[in-house]
Protein backbone atom coordinates (compact mmCIF):
# COMPACT_ATOMS: atom_id res chain seq x y z
CA UNK A 1 0.00 0.00 0.00
CA UNK A 2 1.41 3.55 -0.69
CA UNK A 3 2.35 6.30 1.90
CA UNK A 4 1.43 3.77 4.84
CA UNK A 5 2.69 6.39 7.19
CA UNK A 6 0.58 9.27 6.00
CA UNK A 7 -2.23 6.45 7.55
CA UNK A 8 -4.75 8.31 9.77
CA UNK A 9 -5.21 7.60 13.28
CA UNK A 10 -8.68 7.10 13.32
CA UNK A 11 -9.70 4.74 10.10
CA UNK A 12 -8.49 1.09 9.78
CA UNK A 13 -8.25 -1.21 6.88
CA UNK A 14 -9.55 -4.84 7.24
CA UNK A 15 -8.11 -6.88 4.14
CA UNK A 16 -6.19 -9.84 4.42
CA UNK A 17 -2.61 -9.28 3.72
CA UNK A 18 -3.18 -5.94 2.85
CA UNK A 19 -3.68 -4.07 6.20
CA UNK A 20 -1.56 -0.55 7.39
CA UNK A 21 -0.17 -0.17 10.68
CA UNK A 22 -2.86 1.09 12.17
CA UNK A 23 -3.15 2.99 15.55
CA UNK A 24 -4.25 0.89 18.65
CA UNK A 25 -7.19 -1.19 17.59
CA UNK A 26 -9.35 -1.94 19.84
CA UNK A 27 -13.14 -2.48 20.39
CA UNK A 28 -13.21 1.32 21.71
CA UNK A 29 -11.84 2.85 19.35
CA UNK A 30 -13.39 0.79 15.88
CA UNK A 31 -16.05 -0.71 17.57
CA UNK A 32 -17.02 -4.11 18.55
CA UNK A 33 -18.54 -5.16 14.84
CA UNK A 34 -15.81 -3.92 13.03
CA UNK A 35 -12.88 -5.38 15.58
CA UNK A 36 -14.44 -8.98 15.45
CA UNK A 37 -13.96 -8.31 11.53
CA UNK A 38 -10.20 -8.01 12.09
CA UNK A 39 -10.11 -10.77 13.93
CA UNK A 40 -11.97 -12.75 11.52
CA UNK A 41 -9.46 -12.39 9.11
CA UNK A 42 -6.53 -12.92 11.21
CA UNK A 43 -7.84 -16.82 11.91
CA UNK A 44 -8.64 -16.93 8.24
CA UNK A 45 -12.15 -16.36 7.86
CA UNK A 46 -13.49 -15.13 4.55
CA UNK A 47 -14.39 -11.65 5.33
CA UNK A 48 -14.83 -8.90 2.29
CA UNK A 49 -12.75 -6.24 2.54
CA UNK A 50 -13.68 -3.03 4.49
CA UNK A 51 -12.61 0.80 5.52
CA UNK A 52 -13.57 1.22 9.19
CA UNK A 53 -14.15 4.97 10.00
CA UNK A 54 -13.20 5.33 13.89
CA UNK A 55 -15.82 5.91 17.05
CA UNK A 56 -13.81 9.20 17.12
CA UNK A 57 -15.78 10.94 14.86
CA UNK A 58 -19.17 9.93 15.90
CA UNK A 59 -19.06 13.33 17.75
CA UNK A 60 -18.18 15.19 14.89
CA UNK A 61 -18.58 13.14 11.31
CA UNK A 62 -18.09 15.92 8.92
CA UNK A 63 -14.25 15.47 9.76
CA UNK A 64 -13.98 11.86 8.80
CA UNK A 65 -14.97 12.96 5.11
CA UNK A 66 -11.72 14.23 4.03
CA UNK A 67 -9.18 11.41 5.31
CA UNK A 68 -11.93 8.80 4.12
CA UNK A 69 -11.71 10.23 0.75
CA UNK A 70 -8.31 10.74 0.44
CA UNK A 71 -6.48 7.72 2.03
CA UNK A 72 -9.57 5.58 3.13
CA UNK A 73 -11.41 5.15 -0.04
CA UNK A 74 -8.41 4.50 -2.22
CA UNK A 75 -6.85 2.21 -0.02
CA UNK A 76 -10.11 0.19 0.19
CA UNK A 77 -10.27 -0.10 -3.90
CA UNK A 78 -6.66 -1.05 -3.92
CA UNK A 79 -7.58 -3.68 -1.73
CA UNK A 80 -10.89 -4.87 -4.02
CA UNK A 81 -9.22 -3.85 -7.51
CA UNK A 82 -12.74 -1.98 -7.64
CA UNK A 83 -13.17 1.75 -8.33
CA UNK A 84 -16.30 3.70 -6.83
CA UNK A 85 -18.39 4.99 -9.47
CA UNK A 86 -16.36 3.28 -11.90
CA UNK A 87 -18.40 2.32 -14.95
CA UNK A 88 -16.32 -0.90 -15.80
CA UNK A 89 -15.47 -2.52 -12.82
CA UNK A 90 -17.53 -0.37 -10.05
CA UNK A 91 -16.89 -1.22 -5.81
CA UNK A 92 -20.51 -1.49 -4.43
CA UNK A 93 -20.00 -1.29 -1.06
CA UNK A 94 -22.77 -1.76 2.69
CA UNK A 95 -22.08 1.00 5.19
CA UNK A 96 -22.99 -0.04 8.77
CA UNK A 97 -22.96 0.78 12.08
CA UNK A 98 -20.83 -0.68 15.26
CA UNK A 99 -20.69 0.49 18.80
CA UNK A 100 -18.04 -0.87 21.41
CA UNK A 101 -21.37 -2.57 23.09
CA UNK A 102 -23.35 -4.94 21.06
CA UNK A 103 -26.90 -3.07 19.86
CA UNK A 104 -28.38 -5.64 17.67
CA UNK A 105 -30.49 -3.43 15.08
CA UNK A 106 -30.57 -0.01 17.10
CA UNK A 107 -28.63 2.01 14.20
CA UNK A 108 -28.77 2.33 10.03
CA UNK A 109 -27.05 -0.04 7.93
CA UNK A 110 -27.41 0.94 4.08
CA UNK A 111 -26.37 -1.81 0.99
CA UNK A 112 -25.59 -1.71 -2.52
CA UNK A 113 -23.82 1.99 -2.07
CA UNK A 114 -22.21 3.06 -5.43
CA UNK A 115 -24.77 1.75 -7.71
CA UNK A 116 -26.65 4.51 -10.32
CA UNK A 117 -27.54 4.90 -13.70
CA UNK A 118 -23.95 5.07 -14.52
CA UNK A 119 -22.49 2.24 -12.43
CA UNK A 120 -25.50 -0.29 -13.79
CA UNK A 121 -23.61 -1.85 -16.72
CA UNK A 122 -20.23 -2.10 -14.96
CA UNK A 123 -22.10 -4.56 -11.90
CA UNK A 124 -23.67 -6.13 -14.33
CA UNK A 125 -20.66 -7.16 -16.80
CA UNK A 126 -18.97 -8.13 -13.12
CA UNK A 127 -22.11 -10.52 -12.44
CA UNK A 128 -23.93 -11.52 -15.97
CA UNK A 129 -26.86 -11.11 -13.60
CA UNK A 130 -29.52 -8.53 -14.66
CA UNK A 131 -31.55 -9.56 -11.81
CA UNK A 132 -29.11 -8.99 -9.57
CA UNK A 133 -27.93 -6.06 -10.31
CA UNK A 134 -31.52 -4.60 -10.74
CA UNK A 135 -32.98 -6.03 -7.42
CA UNK A 136 -29.73 -4.11 -5.68
CA UNK A 137 -30.45 -1.20 -7.34
CA UNK A 138 -34.27 -0.79 -6.28
CA UNK A 139 -33.18 -1.91 -2.67
CA UNK A 140 -30.23 0.75 -2.80
CA UNK A 141 -33.30 3.07 -3.87
CA UNK A 142 -35.65 2.40 -0.87
CA UNK A 143 -33.26 2.30 1.89
CA UNK A 144 -31.23 5.57 0.95
CA UNK A 145 -35.10 6.87 0.90
CA UNK A 146 -36.02 5.75 4.00
CA UNK A 147 -32.51 6.07 5.79
CA UNK A 148 -30.91 8.95 4.45
CA UNK A 149 -33.84 11.25 2.86
CA UNK A 150 -36.00 10.33 5.88
CA UNK A 151 -39.03 8.64 3.61
CA UNK A 152 -41.46 6.61 5.22
CA UNK A 153 -40.74 2.56 3.90
CA UNK A 154 -44.55 2.07 3.55
CA UNK A 155 -43.92 4.19 0.29
CA UNK A 156 -41.87 1.58 -1.32
CA UNK A 157 -43.22 -1.38 0.46
CA UNK A 158 -46.71 -0.17 -0.53
CA UNK A 159 -45.28 -0.44 -4.40
CA UNK A 160 -43.62 -3.66 -4.57
CA UNK A 161 -47.15 -5.04 -3.09
CA UNK A 162 -49.03 -3.73 -6.06
CA UNK A 163 -46.10 -5.19 -8.39
CA UNK A 164 -46.31 -8.60 -6.41
CA UNK A 165 -49.81 -9.14 -6.15
CA UNK A 166 -49.36 -11.76 -3.22
CA UNK A 167 -46.19 -13.31 -5.10
CA UNK A 168 -43.32 -13.29 -3.45
CA UNK A 169 -40.83 -10.34 -4.29
CA UNK A 170 -37.94 -12.89 -4.94
CA UNK A 171 -39.87 -14.75 -7.72
CA UNK A 172 -39.84 -11.37 -9.67
CA UNK A 173 -38.00 -11.33 -13.13
CA UNK A 174 -35.68 -8.90 -14.10
CA UNK A 175 -37.57 -6.68 -16.20
CA UNK A 176 -40.20 -6.43 -13.47
CA UNK A 177 -37.39 -5.33 -11.39
CA UNK A 178 -35.95 -2.83 -13.89
CA UNK A 179 -39.95 -1.45 -13.78
CA UNK A 180 -39.87 -1.70 -10.00
CA UNK A 181 -36.55 0.47 -9.93
CA UNK A 182 -37.96 3.23 -12.21
CA UNK A 183 -40.97 3.46 -10.57
CA UNK A 184 -38.76 3.78 -6.93
CA UNK A 185 -36.98 6.62 -8.85
CA UNK A 186 -39.99 8.39 -9.37
CA UNK A 187 -41.48 8.11 -5.97
CA UNK A 188 -38.19 8.91 -4.35
CA UNK A 189 -38.11 12.37 -6.53
CA UNK A 190 -41.98 12.88 -5.48
CA UNK A 191 -41.49 12.79 -2.18
CA UNK A 192 -38.29 13.68 -1.04
CA UNK A 193 -38.44 17.09 -3.90
CA UNK A 194 -35.24 16.22 -5.63
CA UNK A 195 -33.72 12.94 -7.47
CA UNK A 196 -32.20 10.04 -6.50
CA UNK A 197 -28.38 10.88 -5.97
CA UNK A 198 -26.33 9.75 -8.74
CA UNK A 199 -23.45 10.60 -7.24
CA UNK A 200 -22.01 8.12 -5.84
CA UNK A 201 -19.52 9.94 -3.41
CA UNK A 202 -22.58 11.72 -2.44
CA UNK A 203 -24.36 8.15 -1.68
CA UNK A 204 -21.50 7.37 0.06
CA UNK A 205 -20.73 10.67 2.22
CA UNK A 206 -25.26 10.59 2.90
CA UNK A 207 -25.02 6.64 3.97
CA UNK A 208 -22.04 7.72 6.39
CA UNK A 209 -23.79 10.70 7.51
CA UNK A 210 -27.04 9.01 8.12
CA UNK A 211 -25.22 5.67 9.90
CA UNK A 212 -23.62 8.48 12.59
CA UNK A 213 -26.77 10.32 13.29
CA UNK A 214 -28.68 6.89 13.80
CA UNK A 215 -26.76 6.61 16.84
CA UNK A 216 -28.56 9.24 18.43
CA UNK A 217 -32.41 7.24 17.06
CA UNK A 218 -35.51 7.02 19.10
CA UNK A 219 -35.01 3.37 19.33
CA UNK A 220 -31.11 3.55 20.19
CA UNK A 221 -31.57 6.15 22.95
CA UNK A 222 -34.25 3.66 24.32
CA UNK A 223 -32.32 0.40 24.20
CA UNK A 224 -29.21 2.33 25.65
CA UNK A 225 -31.06 3.84 28.50
CA UNK A 226 -33.14 -0.46 29.27
CA UNK A 227 -28.96 -1.65 29.06
CA UNK A 228 -27.57 1.28 31.00
CA UNK A 229 -25.29 2.29 27.96
CA UNK A 230 -23.37 5.03 27.95
CA UNK A 231 -24.33 7.27 25.15
CA UNK A 232 -20.51 8.82 25.24
CA UNK A 233 -18.78 6.27 23.72
CA UNK A 234 -20.53 6.49 20.23
CA UNK A 235 -20.44 4.26 16.94
CA UNK A 236 -17.69 3.56 14.56
CA UNK A 237 -19.09 3.03 10.83
CA UNK A 238 -17.92 -0.13 8.40
CA UNK A 239 -17.45 0.44 4.50
CA UNK A 240 -17.41 -3.20 3.39
CA UNK A 241 -17.38 -4.57 -0.26
CA UNK A 242 -20.64 -6.01 -1.12
CA UNK A 243 -20.87 -9.59 -1.68
CA UNK A 244 -24.54 -10.50 -2.85
CA UNK A 245 -26.95 -13.09 -1.23
CA UNK A 246 -29.43 -11.84 -4.30
CA UNK A 247 -27.44 -13.63 -7.23
CA UNK A 248 -29.84 -16.57 -7.78
CA UNK A 249 -30.55 -20.01 -6.69
CA UNK A 250 -27.01 -21.04 -5.24
CA UNK A 251 -27.21 -17.90 -2.96
CA UNK A 252 -28.33 -15.83 0.14
CA UNK A 253 -27.95 -14.75 3.39
CA UNK A 254 -28.46 -15.49 6.65
CA UNK A 255 -28.03 -14.83 10.46
CA UNK A 256 -26.72 -17.86 13.05
CA UNK A 257 -26.01 -18.66 16.18
CA UNK A 258 -23.55 -21.07 17.32
CA UNK A 259 -25.42 -23.05 19.31
CA UNK A 260 -28.82 -22.65 20.43
CA UNK A 261 -29.36 -19.59 22.04
CA UNK A 262 -33.19 -20.16 23.96
CA UNK A 263 -31.32 -24.01 25.05
CA UNK A 264 -27.87 -23.39 25.17
CA UNK A 265 -28.01 -27.18 23.00
CA UNK A 266 -24.43 -27.70 21.32
CA UNK A 267 -26.29 -27.30 17.51
CA UNK A 268 -25.95 -24.52 14.84
CA UNK A 269 -29.34 -22.32 15.15
CA UNK A 270 -29.40 -21.06 11.64
CA UNK A 271 -32.17 -18.84 9.64
CA UNK A 272 -30.98 -18.55 5.92
CA UNK A 273 -33.01 -16.93 3.28
CA UNK A 274 -32.05 -18.27 -0.57
CA UNK A 275 -31.72 -15.44 -3.38
CA UNK A 276 -31.79 -12.56 -0.26
CA UNK A 277 -29.35 -10.03 1.35
CA UNK A 278 -29.24 -9.82 5.00
CA UNK A 279 -31.34 -7.16 6.16
CA UNK A 280 -34.31 -9.33 4.08
CA UNK A 281 -33.34 -12.09 7.61
CA UNK A 282 -32.21 -8.89 10.04
CA UNK A 283 -35.39 -6.46 9.63
CA UNK A 284 -37.69 -8.51 10.24
CA UNK A 285 -39.88 -7.52 7.72
CA UNK A 286 -39.20 -11.00 5.95
CA UNK A 287 -39.94 -14.80 6.86
CA UNK A 288 -36.96 -17.08 6.79
CA UNK A 289 -36.25 -20.27 6.99
CA UNK A 290 -33.41 -23.06 8.98
CA UNK A 291 -30.28 -24.36 7.95
CA UNK A 292 -31.72 -27.05 5.95
CA UNK A 293 -32.62 -24.54 3.02
CA UNK A 294 -28.89 -23.67 2.84
CA UNK A 295 -27.83 -27.16 2.80
CA UNK A 296 -30.48 -27.85 -0.05
CA UNK A 297 -29.47 -25.03 -2.32
CA UNK A 298 -25.21 -24.82 -1.61
CA UNK A 299 -24.34 -27.97 0.22
CA UNK A 300 -20.82 -26.61 0.71
CA UNK A 301 -21.23 -23.05 1.74
CA UNK A 302 -23.38 -25.28 4.74
CA UNK A 303 -20.57 -27.24 5.54
CA UNK A 304 -18.23 -24.55 5.70
CA UNK A 305 -20.54 -22.71 7.78
CA UNK A 306 -20.68 -25.47 10.28
CA UNK A 307 -16.28 -25.47 10.43
CA UNK A 308 -16.85 -21.38 10.63
CA UNK A 309 -18.53 -22.00 13.76
CA UNK A 310 -16.38 -23.59 15.39
CA UNK A 311 -13.50 -21.61 14.57
CA UNK A 312 -15.58 -18.91 15.86
CA UNK A 313 -15.97 -20.23 19.49
CA UNK A 314 -12.38 -21.11 19.50
CA UNK A 315 -11.26 -18.15 18.67
CA UNK A 316 -13.69 -15.89 20.96
CA UNK A 317 -14.38 -18.74 23.49
CA UNK A 318 -17.98 -18.22 23.84
CA UNK A 319 -21.60 -18.59 21.79
CA UNK A 320 -21.53 -16.50 18.81
CA UNK A 321 -24.22 -14.75 16.89
CA UNK A 322 -22.89 -14.38 13.14
CA UNK A 323 -24.19 -13.09 9.79
CA UNK A 324 -23.22 -14.54 6.58
CA UNK A 325 -24.20 -14.56 3.25
CA UNK A 326 -23.73 -17.07 0.06
CA UNK A 327 -22.86 -15.87 -3.30
CA UNK A 328 -23.16 -18.30 -6.48
CA UNK A 329 -22.34 -20.76 -3.60
CA UNK A 330 -19.05 -18.92 -1.73
CA UNK A 331 -19.41 -18.55 1.83
CA UNK A 332 -18.46 -14.93 2.98
CA UNK A 333 -18.70 -14.03 6.80
CA UNK A 334 -20.35 -10.60 7.69
CA UNK A 335 -20.14 -10.16 11.86
CA UNK A 336 -20.00 -12.23 14.49
CA UNK A 337 -19.94 -10.95 17.99
CA UNK A 338 -21.30 -13.12 21.59
CA UNK A 339 -24.85 -14.37 21.19
CA UNK A 340 -27.98 -12.90 23.39
CA UNK A 341 -29.45 -15.81 24.91
CA UNK A 342 -31.58 -16.88 28.04
CA UNK A 343 -30.94 -17.81 31.02
CA UNK A 344 -31.05 -21.41 30.63
CA UNK A 345 -29.22 -20.94 27.73
CA UNK A 346 -26.45 -18.63 30.02
CA UNK A 347 -25.91 -21.77 32.28
CA UNK A 348 -25.71 -24.84 29.98
CA UNK A 349 -23.46 -22.85 27.32
CA UNK A 350 -20.97 -22.11 30.47
CA UNK A 351 -20.62 -25.04 31.96
CA UNK A 352 -20.26 -27.12 28.00
CA UNK A 353 -17.48 -24.86 27.58
CA UNK A 354 -15.95 -25.25 30.60
CA UNK A 355 -16.32 -29.27 30.03
CA UNK A 356 -15.16 -29.35 26.56
CA UNK A 357 -12.08 -27.05 27.34
CA UNK A 358 -12.63 -23.74 25.95
CA UNK A 359 -13.31 -21.83 29.33
CA UNK A 360 -11.63 -22.92 32.95
CA UNK A 361 -14.22 -23.29 35.83
CA UNK A 362 -13.10 -19.65 37.33
CA UNK A 363 -14.99 -18.10 34.01
CA UNK A 364 -17.69 -20.48 33.91
CA UNK A 365 -18.79 -19.08 37.36
CA UNK A 366 -17.83 -15.88 36.54
CA UNK A 367 -20.69 -16.37 33.61
CA UNK A 368 -23.09 -17.83 35.86
CA UNK A 369 -22.70 -15.83 38.87
CA UNK A 370 -26.05 -13.93 38.92
CA UNK A 371 -28.08 -17.01 37.55
CA UNK A 372 -31.03 -18.44 40.00
CA UNK A 373 -32.04 -22.16 39.68
CA UNK A 374 -36.08 -20.69 39.89
CA UNK A 375 -34.37 -19.48 36.10
CA UNK A 376 -32.87 -22.55 34.96
CA UNK A 377 -35.93 -24.35 33.42
CA UNK A 378 -38.96 -23.65 31.03
CA UNK A 379 -42.39 -22.93 31.20
CA UNK A 380 -44.82 -25.60 29.50
CA UNK A 381 -48.48 -25.95 29.08
CA UNK A 382 -50.01 -27.36 31.71
CA UNK A 383 -52.03 -29.74 29.16
CA UNK A 384 -48.83 -30.48 27.51
CA UNK A 385 -48.40 -34.24 27.07
CA UNK A 386 -52.35 -34.38 27.64
CA UNK A 387 -53.76 -36.57 24.70
CA UNK A 388 -57.58 -35.42 25.91
CA UNK A 389 -57.29 -32.04 26.36
CA UNK A 390 -59.47 -29.87 24.53
CA UNK A 391 -57.27 -26.86 24.03
CA UNK A 392 -56.83 -25.72 20.19
CA UNK A 393 -54.40 -23.67 19.11
CA UNK A 394 -55.52 -20.56 16.96
CA UNK A 395 -52.24 -20.72 14.70
CA UNK A 396 -48.73 -21.59 14.47
CA UNK A 397 -45.28 -19.53 14.36
CA UNK A 398 -41.38 -19.92 14.36
CA UNK A 399 -40.51 -19.88 18.12
CA UNK A 400 -37.49 -17.00 18.94
CA UNK A 401 -37.55 -17.65 22.71
CA UNK A 402 -39.20 -19.98 24.86
CA UNK A 403 -41.75 -20.04 27.48
CA UNK A 404 -45.72 -19.79 28.31
CA UNK A 405 -47.18 -16.24 28.36
CA UNK A 406 -50.96 -14.96 28.74
CA UNK A 407 -51.74 -11.30 28.03
CA UNK A 408 -53.87 -8.93 26.40
CA UNK A 409 -53.70 -7.98 23.14
CA UNK A 410 -51.81 -4.52 22.40
CA UNK A 411 -50.89 -3.56 19.00
CA UNK A 412 -48.98 0.07 19.69
CA UNK A 413 -46.71 1.37 22.05
CA UNK A 414 -48.55 4.03 23.05
CA UNK A 415 -51.21 1.38 24.55
CA UNK A 416 -48.26 -0.94 25.78
CA UNK A 417 -47.28 1.96 27.90
CA UNK A 418 -50.91 2.91 29.38
CA UNK A 419 -52.18 -0.47 30.63
CA UNK A 420 -48.16 -1.90 31.56
CA UNK A 421 -48.70 1.57 34.40
CA UNK A 422 -52.46 -0.05 35.25
CA UNK A 423 -51.15 -3.77 35.75
CA UNK A 424 -52.14 -5.55 32.46
CA UNK A 425 -50.22 -8.53 31.02
CA UNK A 426 -49.77 -7.11 27.54
CA UNK A 427 -48.64 -9.30 24.10
CA UNK A 428 -47.62 -6.65 22.11
CA UNK A 429 -48.56 -8.36 18.48
CA UNK A 430 -46.98 -6.54 15.23
CA UNK A 431 -46.77 -6.98 11.50
CA UNK A 432 -43.07 -7.16 11.74
CA UNK A 433 -40.46 -8.14 14.21
CA UNK A 434 -38.50 -4.72 14.02
CA UNK A 435 -36.53 -3.28 16.52
CA UNK A 436 -38.35 0.69 16.44
CA UNK A 437 -40.90 -1.40 18.85
CA UNK A 438 -38.35 -1.93 21.68
CA UNK A 439 -40.03 0.37 23.62
CA UNK A 440 -43.51 -0.99 23.29
CA UNK A 441 -41.52 -4.73 23.95
CA UNK A 442 -40.33 -3.38 27.38
CA UNK A 443 -44.01 -3.08 28.78
CA UNK A 444 -45.26 -6.46 27.06
CA UNK A 445 -44.72 -10.13 28.07
CA UNK A 446 -44.38 -11.05 25.06
CA UNK A 447 -44.32 -10.38 20.66
CA UNK A 448 -46.23 -11.95 18.24
CA UNK A 449 -45.50 -11.14 14.69
CA UNK A 450 -47.07 -11.99 11.31
CA UNK A 451 -43.69 -11.72 9.65
CA UNK A 452 -40.17 -12.07 10.63
CA UNK A 453 -37.06 -14.66 11.24
CA UNK A 454 -36.32 -16.12 14.35
CA UNK A 455 -32.85 -14.37 14.51
CA UNK A 456 -34.25 -10.96 13.43
CA UNK A 457 -32.98 -7.96 15.04
CA UNK A 458 -35.85 -7.53 17.15
CA UNK A 459 -36.11 -11.25 18.16
CA UNK A 460 -32.56 -11.08 19.59
CA UNK A 461 -33.51 -8.23 21.61
CA UNK A 462 -37.14 -9.66 22.86
CA UNK A 463 -34.81 -12.99 23.68
CA UNK A 464 -32.32 -10.90 25.54
CA UNK A 465 -35.18 -9.08 27.13
CA UNK A 466 -36.41 -12.44 28.29
CA UNK A 467 -39.80 -12.08 26.38
CA UNK A 468 -41.75 -14.71 24.96
CA UNK A 469 -41.00 -14.23 20.90
CA UNK A 470 -42.92 -16.23 18.37
CA UNK A 471 -42.48 -14.36 14.47
CA UNK A 472 -43.66 -15.62 11.23
CA UNK A 473 -47.28 -16.42 11.67
CA UNK A 474 -48.23 -16.85 8.42
CA UNK A 475 -52.40 -17.10 9.39
CA UNK A 476 -52.23 -13.76 11.13
CA UNK A 477 -54.04 -10.55 9.87
CA UNK A 478 -53.89 -7.05 11.60
CA UNK A 479 -56.34 -4.52 11.38
CA UNK A 480 -54.57 -1.44 12.66
CA UNK A 481 -58.04 0.69 11.92
CA UNK A 482 -59.96 -1.32 13.60
CA UNK A 483 -57.61 -2.35 16.04
CA UNK A 484 -58.52 -5.92 15.71
CA UNK A 485 -56.34 -9.10 14.97
CA UNK A 486 -57.52 -12.52 12.84
CA UNK A 487 -55.89 -15.75 13.54
CA UNK A 488 -57.40 -18.06 11.16
CA UNK A 489 -61.22 -17.91 11.30
CA UNK A 490 -61.09 -16.46 14.69
CA UNK A 491 -61.99 -12.58 14.99
CA UNK A 492 -60.29 -10.59 18.29
CA UNK A 493 -60.36 -7.12 19.29
CA UNK A 494 -57.47 -4.83 21.19
CA UNK A 495 -57.70 -5.80 24.95
CA UNK A 496 -58.57 -9.63 24.07
CA UNK A 497 -56.35 -12.26 26.04
CA UNK A 498 -54.00 -14.62 24.20
CA UNK A 499 -51.43 -17.27 24.97
CA UNK A 500 -48.48 -17.92 23.14
CA UNK A 501 -46.64 -21.06 23.84
CA UNK A 502 -42.68 -19.91 22.86
CA UNK A 503 -42.24 -23.55 23.43
CA UNK A 504 -44.48 -25.26 20.44
CA UNK A 505 -44.86 -22.01 18.65
CA UNK A 506 -48.60 -22.37 18.98
CA UNK A 507 -51.26 -19.29 19.88
CA UNK A 508 -53.91 -19.71 21.95
CA UNK A 509 -57.20 -17.92 23.03
CA UNK A 510 -57.50 -16.90 26.41
CA UNK A 511 -55.10 -17.59 29.09
CA UNK A 512 -54.18 -21.11 29.48
CA UNK A 513 -52.31 -22.27 32.19
CA UNK A 514 -48.34 -23.03 32.48
CA UNK A 515 -46.51 -24.54 34.64
CA UNK A 516 -42.51 -24.18 35.50
CA UNK A 517 -40.65 -27.34 34.63
CA UNK A 518 -37.40 -27.05 36.36
CA UNK A 519 -33.97 -28.53 34.47
CA UNK A 520 -33.01 -30.35 37.06
CA UNK A 521 -30.16 -31.91 36.03
CA UNK A 522 -28.25 -28.42 34.69
CA UNK A 523 -29.10 -26.93 38.47
CA UNK A 524 -26.83 -30.06 39.76
CA UNK A 525 -24.16 -29.40 37.24
CA UNK A 526 -24.25 -25.44 38.15
CA UNK A 527 -24.21 -26.45 42.21
CA UNK A 528 -21.46 -28.75 41.71
CA UNK A 529 -19.79 -26.04 39.63
CA UNK A 530 -20.50 -23.37 42.54
CA UNK A 531 -19.19 -26.16 45.19
CA UNK A 532 -16.10 -26.80 43.65
CA UNK A 533 -14.86 -22.79 43.68
CA UNK A 534 -16.51 -22.01 46.72
CA UNK A 535 -13.39 -20.29 48.43
CA UNK A 536 -11.71 -22.71 51.53
CA UNK A 537 -12.69 -21.02 54.73
CA UNK A 538 -9.37 -21.11 57.05
CA UNK A 539 -9.92 -21.47 60.79
CA UNK A 540 -7.56 -19.13 62.61
CA UNK A 541 -6.82 -19.93 66.25
CA UNK A 542 -5.37 -17.90 69.06
CA UNK A 543 -5.68 -13.65 69.02
CA UNK A 544 -8.91 -12.89 67.11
Amino acid sequence: MNSVTLWPKHLYLIASGNTPPHHKPSRESMGSKAYNLLRMTDIGLPVPPALVIGTHYAKSPEECMLPVFTIGLPALQEATSRTLGDARKPLIVSVRSGAPVSMPGMMETLLNIGLCDQTLPGLLRQTGNPRLVWDAYRRLIASYGEVVAGLSGALFEDEIARVTQERDERQLDFSELRDLARRFLSIYQLHAGQPFPQDVNEQLSGAIRAVFLSWQAEKAQAYRKINQIDSAMGTAVTIQSMVFGNSGGHSGAGVGFTRNPTTGERQPWVDFLANAQGEDVVSGRRNAHGHEALASVAPDAWRLLQDAAQTLEQAFLDMQDFEFTVQDGVLYMLQTRSGKRTPLATARIALDLMDEGLIDAATALERTKNLHEEELGTVQLASQGNPDSQVRPLGQAMSACSGVVSGEITLDGTRAATRAAEGASLVLVRQDAETSDIAALEFAAGLLTQRGARTSHAAVVARQLGKVCLVGCETLRIDLAARTVRLGDLLLKEGDTITLDGNEGRIYAGVVAGIFVPDVALIERLKALRASQAPTRHHKHGAS
